[in-house]
């Protein structure tokens, strides 16, 4: 399957607007998933499961970590077609308050050199009264694919009334939502990166709690925020110790990035596509080290899901022992076609067979613990990480 996806995409799909293979390719997955016994038939070819891989997070018990990240659902149109090729949890959006067209096309752009993508979609999307319409006549199937839910600020709303649209967002979904994802971090809607300032999520977070809590009664709805990477370090400490002060559930690193460093694609090329978020392999270094910081500020205390640059079961083990409990993935979808989630898993599961640790969740950031007592047995004192670990068992 995989060569003869690489095959197809070099001479068909590399030929074809992306947006419009975008459409393409999701309309063939529903289409597939809509004839039961089709679907199980792909299901059985493409989501086999590996019990060792299981995880526990967000409340939820997931029969693997590795999820399908927002951008690719925008509207809950595809959660069971989508589930059906192995992803083991789908976070449709981003969701605003309002419907809006998005950004003019084009704005979505292949850097096949880099196996990357440009985008600066714009949140295109139903809105959030018209999504959760369509995910409240959805049948869930039992033991079903957790679905997470990520929200954004409208275009046309002010930044002074963000909250108020989050608010209305949250008060419409989350009774849907496995997890709600607060997204301030895509650098195509102008003014959301400026909420990530602690002065400014602060509020917003809380309102978005409370909203949540009011509207779903019979269970705690898990809550958490959507980051860049392009954070400073410092601004990248204050959103996790902002997380732990309000109690979120967890941080999602990282969201794409404005910058444009050492591409293989030629610069005049990538000047040409102009702004948007830059996603897939460059970003690997860059979200892992965010990763690796959110980590090692947090002990392990936040549920950390690991996105951005990952293309293979190796680049998800490193998020893994890096301190990801869940890991998601969407440009690498593009490059790796259908057969993706399959070839995570069965990675993963070869990774874990040659550790030392029985389950993900037992390497869940040992990369940072080891690193942390290392130093710390070379100063004779003890780690930090160590330290809160013992004091949150007691």
């Amino acid at each position: 399957m995989g060569r003869a996806y690489s095959l197809l995409f070099r001479t068909v799909l590399t030929r074809i607007d992306p947006e419009r293979a975008h459409h393409l390719a999701f309309g063939a997955i529903r289409a597939a998933a809509s004839v039961p016994v089709l679907r199980d038939a792909v299901r059985a070819g493409f989501a086999p499961r590996f019990p060792q891989l299981r995880v526990r997070a967000l409340g939820r018990t997931m029969p693997g970590p590795f999820g399908l990240a927002a951008g690719f659902d925008k509207n809950a149109v595809g959660i069971d077609g989508l589930a059906m090729l192995g992803f083991d949890h789908v976070e449709i959006g981003t969701v605003t308050g309002q419907p809006q067209p998005g950004n003019p096309r084009r704005r979505l752009f292949r850097l096949v050199a880099d196996r990357a993508v440009i985008n600066r979609m714009g949140f295109n999307n139903d809105g959030s009264a018209a999504v959760a319409a369509r995910l409240a006549r959805r049948t869930p199937r039992p033991g079903g694919t957790v679905v997470g839910v990520n929200i954004g600020k409208t275009k046309a709303v002010p930044e002074a009334e963000a909250v108020a649209d989050y608010v209305t967002s949250t008060e419409r979904l989350a009774e849907h939502a496995d997890y709600l994802v607060v997204n301030v971090s895509s650098p195509n809607t102008p003014g959301l990166r400026a909420l990530q300032a602690v002065d400014q999520l602060r509020p917003l977070l809380s309102a978005v709690r409370e909203a949540a809590d009011r509207a779903v009664t019979a269970r705690r709805v898990p809550l958490l925020v959507k980051i860049a990477p392009d954070l400073a370090d410092e601004d990248i400490d204050a959103v996790a110790d902002l997380a732990l002060e309000l109690g979120l559930d967890g941080i999602i690193a990282t969201n794409t990035t404005i910058g444009r460093d050492a591409l293989a694609t030629p610069a005049d090329e990538v000047a040409a596509i102009g702004a948007g978020g830059l996603s897939g392999a460059p970003l690997t270094e860059r979200s892992l080290e965010v990763l690796r910081r959110l980590y090692a500020r947090t002990g392990g205390r936040l549920t950390l899901i690991g996105v951005g640059g990952i293309t293979t079961a190796e680049d998800a083990w490193a998020r893994i022992r890096a301190g990801a409990t869940l890991i998601q993935g969407y440009s690498g979808f593009i490059y790796q076609g259908p057969a993706w989630a399959r070839h995570i898993h069965r990675g993963l599961a070869r990774q874990l067979a040659a550790s030392p640790y029985a389950t993900l969740a037992e390497a869940v950031g040992t990369e940072i613990t080891e690193a942390t007592a290392a130093t710390a047995s070379t100063r004779g004192d003890r780690s930090p990480v160590d330290t809160e670990a013992e004091e949150g068992r007691a």
